[in-house]
């Protein structure tokens, strides 16, 4: 009897471990579904991908009837300031068709698939390659939309095929400012005597300032998205929570801030340009032990990296895997690597990167950051994954 209990406690243990270590893929998270939407975060001429994927959750409308949720590419964009959007989207074969939506709770992709999102444009038409927002309104171009500062709106694009296909896309978002000074800083303190908190962003090499995108996360008391390269706010609450800095041509920045009610904090962000020869690392992509199966904890970070390579469309970049030995490189590890770095281009290539812009290389324990490792963080910093600009 104890043996058989023995081997029930074992199987459960091992159905427990199999349900942590769930396979990340592109099933939900890719762009062509409402919860991959890609993040825009500045303006800029991009260069997206279809995948032949599909999003039907827009089936709740009778009136989007017409659309093709059969390839469908989604995009989000939170407003940093009140200002006027316009965007300019276009494939160079089949039919392209948009709507955009916008929330009426937090949740925008369940208010979608409830039928309650309200729909501000829309062109359903089969006969454009050519659409978009525009100040010149005609068969394929609607007018600008006007946004709220700290608004979010969702884009679906659609086409035809059921197969890969490029779209180009422009995207302007003209704030209202009534003076420079106004979009550099961005200053939300009311009480003067509340501790502050205070972000500043500089180019690494430099030091000068770069008014960049940061997105603040799980402290609703400043939660949001701004624009600036100075930012000001009172601390009010000592819940922790999620920093992400953007920039186009620059490497994205993303840090856990820990904040106290009793003082102040100061925080200085540098960001590293992307340019040839420069590498990200990225030690959050974990794998499950001695395999290339990333762990699904590892999705938010692989989302991060999308995004980026997304919205900086002329990148070329080798993707490098890195392990944790000790001793010479062993042929395992050697394997290891490169399976783990060949699984990270899959992830992309799933979820719309195209291939002919990326490589993939494994080091096994060739190149570590610290030669010898005492403390876990160390350890982690040489099992990583890297991302060199080419």
């Amino acid at each position: 009897m104890a043996k058989v209990t023995f081997l029930l406690i074992s199987l459960l243990l091992s159905l427990s471990t199999l349900s942590q270590h769930k396979k990340v893929g592109k099933d939900g998270h890719n762009m062509n579904s409402c919860n991959g939407a890609i993040n825009i975060f500045d303006n800029g001429a991009f260069q997206l991908a279809f995948n032949g994927g599909s999003d039907k959750i827009i089936q709740s409308y009778p009136t989007l009837s017409g659309v093709n949720s059969e390839n469908t590419l989604w995009c989000k964009y939170i407003a940093p300031s009140a200002g006027t959007l316009s965007f300019d989207a276009t494939v160079n074969k089949g039919f392209l068709q948009m709507v955009v939506f916008k929330p009426e709770t937090e949740d925008i992709c369940l208010d979608i698939q409830n039928g309650i999102a309200e729909i501000q444009r829309m062109l359903v038409s089969t006969e454009n390659t050519n659409v978009g927002l525009s100040v010149d309104v005609d068969n394929s171009h609607l007018y600008k939309y006007k946004m709220a500062a700290g608004q979010k709106i969702y884009v679906v694009f659609a086409t035809n095929e059921d197969s890969k296909k490029k779209m180009k896309l422009h995207w302007s978002f003209e704030e209202e400012i009534i003076s420079a000074d106004e979009k550099k800083v961005i200053d939300h303190r009311d009480d003067d005597f509340a501790p502050t908190l205070s972000f500043t962003v500089r180019d690494a090499k430099n030091g000068n300032p770069l008014s960049a995108a940061l997105i603040l996360d799980g402290n609703k008391d400043i939660q949001g998205m701004y624009v600036g390269s100075d930012f000001f706010f009172n601390i009010t609450s000592t819940k922790d929570f999620n920093l992400s800095c953007d920039l186009e041509g620059y490497f994205f920045y993303d840090s856990i801030i820990e904040i106290s009610a009793y003082e102040d904090k100061y925080i200085e962000i540098f960001l590293e340009r992307a340019e040839s020869g420069k590498s990200l690392q990225i030690e959050e992509i974990q794998f499950v032990p001695g395999t290339s199966e990333i762990l699904k904890s590892s999705e938010p970070k692989l989302r991060r990296l999308k995004d980026f390579l997304a919205l900086n469309a002329t990148l070329e970049v080798e993707i490098q895997g890195h392990v944790f030995a000790v001793g010479d490189n062993s042929f395992a590890g050697q394997r290891i690597s490169e399976a783990r770095a060949k699984r990270v281009m899959r992830y992309l290539v799933d979820n719309g990167i195209e291939k002919d812009r990326m490589s993939s290389v494994g080091y096994g324990n060739t190149r570590p950051i610290y030669e010898n490792p005492l403390l876990t963080y160390q350890e982690q910093a040489n099992r990583r994954v890297e991302i060199l600009i080419k």
